[in-house]
């Protein structure tokens, strides 16, 4: 896989899977800009590729508009974009019956409205770079019904991978494609639960069938190869990352 000299947009690099891939491809030689409402993260890869990190919220369309924009200008083009950023809040979200709804729209403008954002201001810099790849991260959790449940997570994790198909089929014809990752269980500050609780890590990964939790490696993996040209004939499909979770079904 080669991305030397590409450019890729990674929204919510600030930690776990966004760092990670933001990581992998600088590695690869590609050059990243990166937006997070966090601030720069340590460990960033010195190089080869370059990076822009600019800190924001990525719900905001101004915000949005400008990191894409100033991205793209700095490095010269835009060719990959990478939707990680989210929020799973396990003591706010709960069933749609009970929870405040102002947690339910929080989590949908996260979510959801970032990808719709991110996407509508990295796509036209694609077309004029005659094509390009996007991979947006949504969950294992979109496919199914919980108990106990975070009903504003799935919902809006399930409405990814509907705008994830959509943008693929608008798009196909300027040889740009869609594709969206499911993770399974994988340890990122996102499950902050699990850090240090090792009986309960062992819980979880005895549910897998790889037995294990995903690392934000493991997920970077599969990013690089769906945004990569050895993926250039998938488009407007989800892949679950997940141990093999998904096989039970």
């Amino acid at each position: 896989m080669s991305f030397t000299q590409k450019v890729a947009f990674v929204a919510g690099a600030g930690g776990g899977m966004g760092l990670a891939i933001a990581n992998a491809l600088i590695e690869q030689g590609c050059h990243v800009g990166m937006a997070d409402l966090k601030s720069v993260p340590d460990g960033i890869m010195p190089g080869p590729g370059d990076y822009l990190y600019k800190e924001g919220n990525l719900s905001d369309d101004d915000f949005a508009h400008s990191a894409v924009n100033e991205t793209a200008s700095t490095f010269g083009r835009l060719d990959y974009l990478i939707n990680t950023a989210g929020v799973l809040w396990l003591d706010r979200d709960k069933s749609v019956v009970e929870m405040d709804m102002d947690v339910w729209d929080q989590v949908m403008t996260i979510n959801l409205k970032t990808f719709a954002l991110t996407s509508r201001y990295a796509i036209p810099h694609m077309q004029s770079a005659g094509g390009g790849s996007i991979v947006h991260f949504s969950s294992i959790d979109a496919t199914g019904g919980d108990a106990p449940a975070q009903d504003a997570y799935g919902a809006s994790k399930a409405a990814v991978i509907r705008l994830a198909k959509s943008l693929a089929i608008q798009f196909a014809g300027d040889n740009i494609r869609s594709n969206v990752i499911l993770p399974g269980p994988t340890m990122t500050p996102m499950q902050e639960r699990w850090e240090g609780n090792a009986e309960a890590q062992a819980n979880v990964a005895g549910f897998v069938p790889l037995g294990r939790l995903g690392t934000p490696k493991d997920m970077a993996d599969a990013c690089l190869f769906l945004l990569s040209d050895q993926a250039s004939y998938i488009t407007g499909v989800e892949i679950p990352v997940d141990g093999g979770i998904k096989a039970r079904v």
